[in-house]
């Protein structure tokens, strides 16, 4: 699903312009990025939730030449759906 599937969703049953449901839905998902980069989790009931953790360092290889590399810890974001989204999708 493209970026216009959900505007074109969310204008027919908002009766609100495509332009102006563009940019709610823009907004919503600019908070939702902000959020994790400060530490707080995204709960949304019902869909799902994003929540952050840490990633330790580690040694990996390189799959072309074999060599063993160092990879940084990193702070991660994970995404769980929740008990309704499942239960809609394994419904379908």
């Amino acid at each position: 699903m493209n970026k216009q599937k959900p505007v074109d969703g969310v204008a027919a049953c908002s009766g609100d312009s495509k332009a102006a449901t563009g940019e709610a839905i823009d907004a919503v998902l600019a908070v939702i990025r902000r959020a994790p980069t400060a530490g707080a989790a995204v709960q949304q009931v019902g869909f799902g939730s994003f929540p952050t953790g840490q990633r330790a360092a580690r040694t990996g290889r390189n799959p072309s030449t074999g060599a063993d590399i160092q990879m940084a810890a990193a702070r991660t974001v994970r995404f769980t759906a929740g008990k309704a989204f499942v239960a809609a999708v394994s419904a379908s």
